[in-house]
C-alpha cells in the first residue's frame, strides 16, 4: 500500500505541460540565452520559406540549429556543408517536435572574430594606398598565347582549370609555378612563383586559385606580401580563391576576381565553341562577299564587252590619224612661231651689241687714249708731263707726249 501511495503522489505531467517546463528552464538560464556554439555544419536545407535549418556537430554530439528569414537576410556569410562555424544564439525548445535546438542570430567561420579584425585591417590599409583602384587594373588579353597558374600541383583546382582550359581554348601554352597554397609557406611561395613567372616565362596572363576551405584555409590569400606580389605582377592576374561567397585580399588587389578557379579559367580564355560558331558566321559573310563581287566584276566585264562591241577599232585609228594630224600642225606652227620670236630677240641683242663696240664708237670721232702699260687714260691724274701715250681713232693709231695737265675744276 505504501509503494501505491508514493506512485499516487508523483506529479503526473502531460507531453506539452513538460515541455513547456523545460522551455521555461531554458529561457531563465541566461547563459543560454546569449552564447557562441562550435562545430561543424550538416544537412544544410533552406526551403521556400527562407529559413536556414542546419546541424551543428563536433565528434560526439550535434545540435539542431535554425535561422529565421529576416535573420538570414542580414547574413553576409552563408555557410554549407562541411564548414567549421561559429554560431550566436539562444538555446529554446521546439515544442512541436519536443527538442531543443540553438535559434541563430549570426554565423561566422570559425576562428574569423581575430582573423576577420585582421583581414579589415589590412584591406583598409591597402585600399588607402591605391592597390584595389580600378584605374590600375590591367584588361585581360582576350586570345593569350601564355597561360600561367600559380595553385598546388595536386589540388583539384588545378585539374578543373586544366580540363576547363583544354575544353574551351587548347591553343595556349600552359605554365604551371606549383606552390603550397596553405600552411605557413605558402605566402613565400605564392610570391616565389609570380616573380619567376614574370621574369622566365613572361605569360599574357596568370591565374592565382585554390578551392575553396576555411577563412584559415584562405589565410595564405590575405597576405600582404601576397598582395603586393599580385600588384607588382607585369602579367594581368585573375583571382580564383575558394567560392563565390570567398573574399580575400586577393581578390580585391587582382585584375579580375574570379568566383571560383574553374571561372578564372573560364574568365581567362575565349570559347572554343563561341569561336566556332564565330567562324562559321566569318566563314557565311566571306562566301556571300566573295559571290557579290564576282558577280559585280561579271557585270562589269559584260558593260565593257557591249562598250567594245560599239566601239570599232577602225574608227578609233582614223580617229587618231586625224588628232594626229591635228597636232602635227600645231607642233609645226608652235616651232614656227617660236623661231620667230628667238630671231627676234636675237637681232635685238645684236644691234645693242653693234652699239656697245669700241670702234663703232670712234668712228663717230671719239678717240681712245691708252698709257703705255696698256691702261686707259681715264683721268689727268694718271699722267705726268712728258709721259708717252698712244692715240687710238677710228682708222688708226697716233703717238703722242703730254706736254702739260689742267683739270676742269
Amino acid at each position: 500500500m505504501s509503494q501505491l501511495s508514493f506512485l499516487n503522489s508523483t506529479p503526473q505531467w502531460s507531453v506539452s505541460e513538460l515541455t513547456r517546463y523545460l522551455r521555461d528552464l531554458l529561457e531563465s538560464d541566461h547563459n543560454l540565452q546569449d552564447l557562441w556554439v562550435q562545430g561543424e555544419v550538416s544537412n544544410l536545407s533552406q526551403p521556400r520559406s527562407g529559413h536556414l535549418y542546419f546541424t551543428l556537430k563536433d565528434s560526439s554530439s550535434a545540435l539542431r540549429c535554425v535561422m529565421w528569414r529576416a535573420t538570414f537576410s542580414r547574413q553576409a556569410f552563408v555557410p554549407r556543408d562541411g564548414d567549421a562555424i561559429e554560431v550566436h544564439g539562444s538555446i529554446n525548445v521546439y515544442e512541436a517536435g519536443g527538442q531543443y535546438q540553438l535559434y541563430a542570430e549570426l554565423i561566422r567561420p570559425l576562428g574569423e572574430g581575430a582573423l576577420y579584425q585582421e583581414f579589415m585591417r589590412l584591406k583598409a590599409r591597402l585600399e588607402a594606398e591605391g592597390l584595389f583602384d580600378e584605374a590600375r587594373k590591367r584588361p585581360i588579353p582576350r586570345w593569350p598565347r601564355k597561360i600561367g597558374i600559380v595553385t598546388s600541383a595536386t589540388g583539384a583546382a588545378l585539374r578543373d582549370m586544366l580540363h576547363t582550359l583544354r575544353r574551351r581554348y587548347p591553343l595556349p601554352e600552359i605554365i604551371l609555378a606549383p606552390t603550397a597554397v596553405q600552411g605557413s609557406e605558402a605566402p613565400p611561395g605564392i610570391v616565389t612563383a609570380l616573380e619567376k613567372l614574370n621574369r622566365i616565362v613572361q605569360p599574357d596572363v596568370i591565374l592565382v586559385a585554390r578551392g575553396g576551405g576555411s577563412i584559415e584555409d584562405l589565410w595564405a590569400f590575405n597576405d600582404e606580401r601576397v598582395a603586393r606580389a599580385i600588384a607588382a605582377s607585369q602579367a594581368p592576374v585573375i583571382s580564383g580563391v575558394g567560392h563565390e561567397t570567398d573574399f580575400t585580399i586577393a581578390d580585391f588587389v587582382s585584375d579580375l576576381r574570379a568566383p571560383t578557379p574553374t571561372a578564372a579559367a573560364e574568365l581567362a580564355t575565349p570559347n572554343r565553341e563561341d569561336l566556332l560558331v564565330s567562324l562559321n558566321e566569318l566563314l557565311v559573310r566571306m562566301g556571300h562577299a566573295v559571290q557579290a563581287n564576282f558577280d559585280t566584276r561579271r557585270w562589269e566585264l559584260n558593260r565593257i564587252e557591249n562598250r567594245l562591241a560599239l566601239c570599232s577599232p577602225q574608227t578609233r585609228i582614223r580617229s587618231d590619224r586625224q588628232r594626229l594630224d591635228e597636232l602635227s600642225y600645231r607642233v609645226s606652227l608652235a616651232l614656227s612661231h617660236r623661231l620667230q620670236l628667238q630671231q627676234a630677240q636675237l637681232n635685238g641683242i645684236s644691234q645693242r651689241l653693234s652699239s656697245l663696240n669700241p670702234a663703232t664708237i670712234l668712228k663717230r670721232g671719239y678717240a681712245m687714249v691708252t698709257l703705255p702699260d696698256g691702261q686707259i687714260l681715264k683721268s689727268v691724274h694718271q699722267v705726268q708731263p712728258g709721259d708717252e701715250l698712244d692715240i687710238r681713232v677710228s682708222d688708226g693709231q697716233i703717238a703722242a707726249q703730254a706736254v702739260k695737265k689742267s683739270t676742269t675744276s
